[in-house]
């Protein structure tokens, strides 16, 4: 990679992606209701409080294999035989071992009293068809293919702590412990409406009968898939009329009911849009404009509830406006929104960041023409271990999501060539 310097060009300088961040998670404050859900229902939900362990997990010491458990002392060399004194399935009692005797065990069963190790039952042959009897080929080592009581978790210990995301293996985990309800913090309520009189709603009008100028509403659909991965209960209030008193309705209805606002589209410097001037006479609004390539425009605000808007009536509700192109919304919203919800949702600020740790691999193409903005480029893993660059990266090309499956995190200023590493961010990790 090659850098080159910026060029001032007499503008205010752009607010770096790392510094926008910063600014929005410090405007947010976790959000305090606290429900108890079933732990089958509380995948992508944050947890309210520590959860501390009230049994050890496993609760005894137990056999990892199907085959004999063993006194270890009492195979010494490989031949030996022994009798098989008891059988233990997974979920019975066992009885404590005879010395110089064995105990035909199966996975998950408890190790009886006096055993040490398992030997894995391709390490035996009956004797004689016999079922009582094995001759033991392998010598084992004291504890061989056994789980101790508590290796896993430990009695008193905290297992998932609060402010934590749940994934499907930490239900698992809760689950282990006995927990079939758990307490998490509310969901965000996010209101979600475009504006725009080009804008169209897929099936209200056929392709070919539509106005010059007019434009199918993709973002509306995205964004609020996207809201709902994030675990979020989502009102679309669908296309707002570009009219001052419509917009205003839509804001006061929305902030008296939800946390969050987020709208696409009419949020450039200079825009004719009736967005900006609605939450400025609402509440505040500070429009930023971000060295990132694609999603440079960015609108953080807030809309005032009114006083009948009962608990939270002295509160005020945020407000984002994302860019109207739908690869910068897209991106903008992974890189900026997703952070900000999951500090609304209560994860520790420390443990979030814009982008997931990067993983380093070969660039299968060039950018010979370096941008004053640090660039994310849509790329794919290709088979022979590189990347390829989608040929068009304009940020109205919403087929470069679509056919890509991560990005590239190109610094500002810096020229890619051929076989250059560079830092690939899957779209797996952004959208986990």
């Amino acid at each position: 990679m090659n850098a080159v310097p910026n060029s001032p060009v007499g503008r205010a300088p752009l607010m770096s992606l790392d510094h926008a961040m910063a600014d929005l998670l410090g405007r947010v404050e976790a959000l305090t209701s606290i429900e108890t859900v079933a732990t089958f229902d509380a995948d992508g939900r944050v947890l309210a409080q520590d959860l501390v362990s009230a049994l050890q997990v496993p609760p005894h010491d137990n056999s990892s294999m199907d085959g004999y458990a063993v006194r270890a002392a009492d195979v010494t060399e490989p031949g030996q035989v022994l009798r098989v004194s008891q059988r233990i399935a997974a979920g019975h009692a066992s009885a404590p071992l005879e010395p110089g005797t064995c105990a035909r065990i199966f996975t998950g069963a408890p190790m009886p009293a006096g055993a040490d190790a398992v030997v894995m039952q391709e390490d035996t042959v009956e004797v004689g068809g016999d079922i009582h009897a094995v001759h033991i080929h392998a010598v084992p080592e004291a504890g061989q293919w056994v789980r101790r009581a508590g290796e896993d978790v430990t009695r008193g210990a905290v297992v998932l702590a609060r402010g934590e995301r749940l994934s499907p293996t930490s239900l698992g985990l809760a689950a282990s412990l006995g927990l079939a309800q758990l307490s998490v913090l509310a969901r965000p309520r996010v209101a979600l409406f475009s504006t725009g009189d080009e804008l169209v709603m897929p099936g209200e009008v056929p392709p070919e009968a539509m106005k010059p100028g007019a434009i199918y509403n993709s973002n509306r659909f995205f964004l609020r898939a996207l809201l709902r991965r994030m675990g979020c209960e989502v009102s679309d209030l669908g296309i707002v009329p570009d009219q001052r008193g419509a917009t205003l309705a839509a804001l006061k209805t929305a902030a008296d009911h939800h946390d969050l606002i987020l709208t696409s589209g009419g949020v450039s410097v200079g825009e004719e849009d009736h967005i900006k001037p609605s939450v400025q006479q609402l509440g505040s609004l500070d429009l930023w404009q971000i060295g990132m390539k694609p999603g440079k425009p960015f609108a953080y605000g807030t809309v005032r509830r009114d006083a009948g808007a009962g608990a939270a009536a002295t509160q005020a509700c945020h407000f984002i406006g994302l860019p109207g192109n739908p690869v910068s919304s897209f991106v903008t919203f992974l890189l900026l929104v997703r952070p900000f919800l999951l500090r609304l949702q209560g994860v520790p600020a420390n443990r979030i960041h814009a982008l997931p740790p990067a993983t380093t691999l070969p660039a299968h193409f060039t950018v010979a023409r370096a941008d004053k903005r640090r660039e994310f480029l849509r790329v794919r893993r290709n088979a022979a271990g590189g990347l390829d660059l989608f040929p068009n990266q304009s940020s109205g090309v919403l087929t470069s999501v679509v056919w890509g499956d991560g990005l590239v995190d190109n610094p500002a200023g810096t020229t890619i060539a051929h076989g250059d590493p560079v830092s690939y961010i899957s779209f797996a990790e952004l959208l986990a």
